[in-house]
């Protein structure tokens, strides 16, 4: 049996199963939760879909993996982006994505918490965003990734002297279907996103994934309450989506 077992939550494709696939390669157990099923398999792997919009199915599924084995790991990868100018914001879209960026995740630690308390170790770690500092059109997605670097540092405080770190990977503009789903792929825009930052190249899933595979490690129990903006230098201004 592996030594950890790990919940990652969008873990069908993009970030979230370039993240699934290293704790695999560690020899960890790895559930995956998104909304569709993923189209690759692996022993270790078990794959629950679920809609982390709807509370209902969030509470469902919660209840159901407080009663397995003990998760060592909660990584909170899913997220959505709805753009919108601030005059065309609507209320459902800040309530929506409240419920997947912070609520369903506060949900589902809650039923995981009690087992990593018993084993006096845990790691938790969220993928939120750049944009969390400001980016047009990105009201709801901003404020509910910039809540979430709030909960986090707040259970840092809270779950540290438990041996359960919590920390933050806010990545910028990375190649992936939520990026060009807004930014048409291979498009001038995407070239002129690259341009502005200071590395001149937009990230992958790998550049991602390797921050979060660092908080996750048993070894980065001294870092706690952190927010890592993997973002080629989008973070010091500058850049215009």
């Amino acid at each position: 049996m592996s030594a950890y077992t790990a919940l990652v939550t969008g873990a069908s494709s993009g970030i979230g199963e370039e993240i699934a696939k290293r704790m695999l390669a560690k020899g960890w157990r790895v559930v995956g939760l998104s909304r569709r099923r993923p189209d690759w398999t692996h022993a270790r792997f078990e794959a629950i879909p679920v809609d982390l919009l709807d509370e209902t199915q969030v509470r469902a599924v919660a209840t159901e993996l407080s009663t397995r084995e003990a998760f060592s790991h909660v990584v909170h990868n899913a997220g959505l982006v709805w753009p919108n100018l601030v005059e065309d914001v609507k209320p459902e879209e800040v309530a929506g994505l409240t419920m997947l960026h912070i609520t369903a995740p506060l949900m589902l630690t809650q039923a995981l918490l009690p087992r990593m308390r018993e084993a006096g170790f845990g790691r938790i770690v969220f993928v939120t965003s750049r944009a969390a500092m400001g980016v047009p059109t990105r009201s709801a997605y901003a404020a509910t990734k910039a809540g979430v670097h709030g909960m986090a540092r707040t259970w840092a405080l809270e779950l540290g002297p438990e041996g359960i770190t919590v920390n933050v990977v806010a990545p910028g503009p990375v190649l992936t279907d939520n990026f060009w789903g807004i930014v048409p792929q291979g498009s001038e825009r995407e070239a002129k996103i690259a341009a502005q930052l200071p590395v001149r190249r937009l990230g992958t899933v790998e550049d991602v994934a390797h921050a979060v595979e660092f908080f996750a490690a048993p070894e980065a129990g001294f870092v706690t309450g952190q927010v890592l903006f993997v973002c080629g230098g989008g973070s010091l201004g500058g850049l215009s989506l």
